[in-house]
């Protein structure tokens, strides 16, 4: 379902917009809120919030979602459990049964359908229910942990951030949630730091 690679845009704690790719459909969930601490970024309150997340994600255009409050829960569901197992993945800790059971029974059900346009392009069936649209993110999240690219989801490696990601990079270097953000907040730590080592020398 991923057909392209955008990102999403969020914000950090000042309020400055920063794009942030974390390389599949299926994390680009996670930034919605999260489990246990991370339940006070919640931003899945409503459907139209849900709504609002698949127009911004690298799901296909045109699929008009219609989403009922039950599907919302749905969702809050499957991201927490795929927070938990990214979390482990990139930690290199087993996957826990029941996070699992979460997305393989999201998985089993039916994704959005696809249809041949007049102009003889690809495109979706309008309507997509919310259950649907988490078949999708499910799906994706399965081909994620059983890929080639299982073993680069990684966390931001930032003291402070814990964004998740796969680095689909060429050399498998990517440290960052996005070098914008953590990146360069991290060089600017590391300058000052040479200037404090280098003051301690002089003096």
């Amino acid at each position: 379902m991923s057909e392209s690679a955008t990102g999403l845009t969020l914000r950090t704690p000042e309020g400055r917009p920063y794009l942030f790719d974390p390389g599949a459909l299926s994390l680009e969930l996670l930034p919605t809120g999260g489990p246990g601490g991370f339940a006070r970024y919640e931003v899945l309150h409503a459907p139209a919030d849900l709504v609002r997340w698949a127009e911004e994600s690298r799901l296909p255009a045109g699929l008009e979602p219609v989403v009922a409050a039950a599907e919302v829960a749905a969702a809050r569901a499957l991201r927490d459990a795929l927070w938990q197992l990214a979390t482990d993945r990139a930690h290199g800790r087993p996957l826990r049964p029941a996070d699992l059971a979460v997305v393989n029974a999201a998985a089993a059900q039916e994704p959005p359908a696809p249809r041949i346009a007049p102009d003889g392009t690809r495109g979706w069936i309008p309507g997509a229910t919310g259950t649907q649209l988490l078949s999708a993110v499910a799906r994706d999240a399965v081909d994620l942990l059983t890929g080639p690219y299982a073993h680069r989801v990684r966390e931001c490696g930032s003291h402070d951030c814990f964004l998740l990601f796969v680095d689909t990079s060429r050399p498998g270097r990517r440290r960052w949630c996005a070098m914008e953000r953590c990146g360069n907040r991290n060089k600017v730590r590391a300058h000052r730091a040479r200037q404090y080592e280098s003051a301690k020398e002089t003096n």
